[in-house]
């Protein structure tokens, strides 16, 4: 696959990712919405551990596209097991999804309701798979959570990583980041909800199990406008604002939502 420039706006956004991708034309291609009156609790559902004991957390990064932070993965000290998995999967990166304003921003939305923020934690079958590329071109490749962010109080661990955005600012710019535990990033509960879907961005390979966890974290209006600041543009381009980086919900065809708790 050639590599095609794709992105949110207007001409290259997600409305136009089929040409160049055709599975966004797909049968599990994500974000969607969760209705959550027709998942289906599923009482054989594991919960959901997650070991995130280590902090092997290495740099964080503007792709262009989101900031993401990448994780020393060459071993399972920092996983996720449980759940709807027989083996544990790795963390490779987490990296965020937001908009303008306050009334969109996330992928997934329940019962048609948008978050301002999403966060996505992206894991992979290290167990069956050589190397992460592999495993995202595999149906049970990867494990992605999925949190939503709504405006609230301050939230005092996600401020070591708003304070680090403006290293960030342009595309292509990278930082060291050591030492950061996406626990603290998780909500007290974690409930969720499971179903089989894919990558939210090119090549949005059908390659991803779903995990979204149910209740929200909050973070106060000034430490989501750090992520505002960022551009989607390099240094030397024309500043484009960062927002509105989200794919909206493709449809279900016949899907099924599995949730680990009783509505």
């Amino acid at each position: 696959t050639g590599h095609h420039s794709w992105g949110y706006g207007q001409a290259d956004g997600p409305s136009e990712w089929h040409k160049a991708f055709p599975i966004a034309q797909g049968n599990r291609q994500s974000p969607i919405d969760i209705d959550s009156a027709r998942a289906v609790y599923d009482p054989s559902l594991q919960p959901l551990l997650i070991s995130y004991e280590s902090c092997t957390s290495l740099s964080i990064s503007n792709t262009g596209h989101s900031v993401m932070v990448e994780f020393e993965d060459s071993d399972d000290r920092t996983a996720i097991s449980g759940g709807p998995f027989p083996n544990p999967f790795r963390l490779k990166q987490f990296h965020f999804h937001w908009g303008t304003t306050h009334s969109q921003g996330s992928e997934h939305t329940i019962d048609g309701k948008p978050f301002p923020c999403e966060l996505h934690l992206v894991h992979w079958n290290a167990r069956k798979y050589a190397t992460f590329g592999e495993a995202a071109a595999a149906p049970d490749g990867l494990a992605v959570v999925g949190v939503f962010l709504e405006i609230g109080k301050e939230h005092a661990s996600m401020n070591r990583l708003t304070d680090a955005l403006y290293m960030v600012k342009f595309k292509g710019t990278k930082a060291q980041f050591r030492g950061f535990n996406p626990k603290c990033l998780l909500p007290l509960s974690l409930d969720y909800w499971t179903y089989l879907g894919s990558l939210t961005t090119p090549p949005l390979n059908e390659s991803v199990t779903w995990i979204v966890l149910k209740e929200p974290i909050r973070i106060s209006m000034k430490q989501l406008e750090k992520f505002r600041l960022l551009l989607f543009t390099g240094e030397e381009d024309q500043r484009i604002q960062m927002a509105n980086n989200f794919r909206p919900p493709q449809p279900l065809k016949g899907r099924i939502v599995r949730a680990s708790f009783k509505a």
